[in-house]
């Protein structure tokens, strides 16, 4: 039998971050693979145009929409093996009626961004940014110290319990934190895996000092978090987005910071990257940064290693770790 055929969308350098030398050489053993040459991402008539005759495609960040004509044009094609995360731009529900198969690299990003989570929650609870700035502005060594907070036996509330969510639960859980979450398709049994509280999402914000964001952008989660939720988080207590700001009220989020009242650690906004004069910038009790939870060189290199494993397993026979069915995408990043 002849090797199958792989398609890489994406461009070199990016290529290049995503796969190790290692990973590269491993998918070469097993397939014939074409590159994209050009240092941008092809239009989706451009994919039309060279996705014919392959079994397989790698797709990444960039890759434009699998339209009609690219579908047309892929009567071959039997594998989407995504180097990212969400595949809902990318790839339409007419996909997920055929009979391709479809994986991706969410699980390898998780990990990256639930460790940036809990480096934000213990930043907040040691204002360890505040005292660096108070230093180098030159205030007094003894006005600058401040009496901080261990994480260990706090309530931590996670929002949220798929791939990501569950990383910073097991974080959370080595900090020996106590953790509620709130997701209505997390199940008794798996609940109880993970040595977490099911809870509504009413009663998480009301009762955890420390609550993070790890819910999806999806219909069902646009601004679930609403303003009588932060409102009944207690005074002092710590919020934290790493996920999406799709989810929260961003307006009610503004104004429970500006009180004072709580503080916050953002890692994404509705608006990117983060105008100058945004309101956000100016406040003292919230620690910014510029979407870079899941940026890690290891997770870059974890992305490319799944994706290669999964097209060998697929050529192999054996079922995919981290197959995308259209039955997810209502609940899917």
């Amino acid at each position: 039998m002849s090797q199958p055929t792989v398609l890489v969308t994406i461009p070199p350098s990016l290529y290049q971050q995503l796969f190790s030398p290692a990973a590269q050489a491993r998918l070469q053993e097993v397939a014939r693979v074409s590159f994209n040459q050009g240092e941008r991402n092809w239009t989706s008539e451009e994919l039309a145009q060279r996705i014919g005759g392959f079994d397989a495609v790698i797709t990444g960040w960039g890759t434009p929409t699998f339209t009609a004509q690219v579908l047309a044009a892929a009567q071959e094609l039997r594998l989407i093996a995504h180097s990212a995360g969400s595949i809902k731009k990318m790839l339409p529900p007419a996909v997920f009626d055929s009979e391709l198969h479809v994986t991706h690299a969410a699980a390898a990003i998780a990990p990256a961004v639930a460790e940036m989570t809990v480096l934000l929650i213990l930043l907040s609870l040691r204002q360890v940014h505040q005292l660096d700035r108070r230093l180098k502005a030159g205030v007094p060594w003894n006005e600058t110290r401040f009496m901080g907070q261990e994480l260990a036996g706090q309530r931590v509330g996670v929002v949220g319990a798929g791939h990501t969510g569950r990383c910073v639960i097991r974080l959370l859980r080595a900090w020996d934190a106590e953790v509620w979450v709130a997701d209505p398709y997390l199940d008794a049994e798996r609940a109880t895996q993970l040595g977490v509280t099911r809870v509504s999402l009413d009663e998480l914000f009301a009762n955890c000092a420390i609550v993070t964001m790890q819910a999806p952008p999806t219909d069902e989660t646009y601004r679930m978090v609403k303003a009588r939720h932060l409102a009944s988080l207690p005074d002092g207590a710590i919020f934290v987005n790493t996920a999406r700001s799709h989810a929260v009220d961003n307006d009610a989020l503004l104004a429970e910071l500006q009180s004072g009242r709580i503080q916050a650690a953002l890692d994404v906004f509705d608006q990117e990257p983060l105008p100058a004069d945004s309101p956000f910038l100016q406040l003292e009790n919230v620690i910014v940064t510029p979407h870079v939870a899941g940026a890690s060189r290891q997770a870059r290199l974890r992305q490319g290693s799944v994706i290669v494993e999964e097209v060998i397993r697929f050529f192999s026979g054996e079922p995919l770790r981290y197959a995308v069915t259209g039955e997810m995408l209502a609940t899917m990043a």
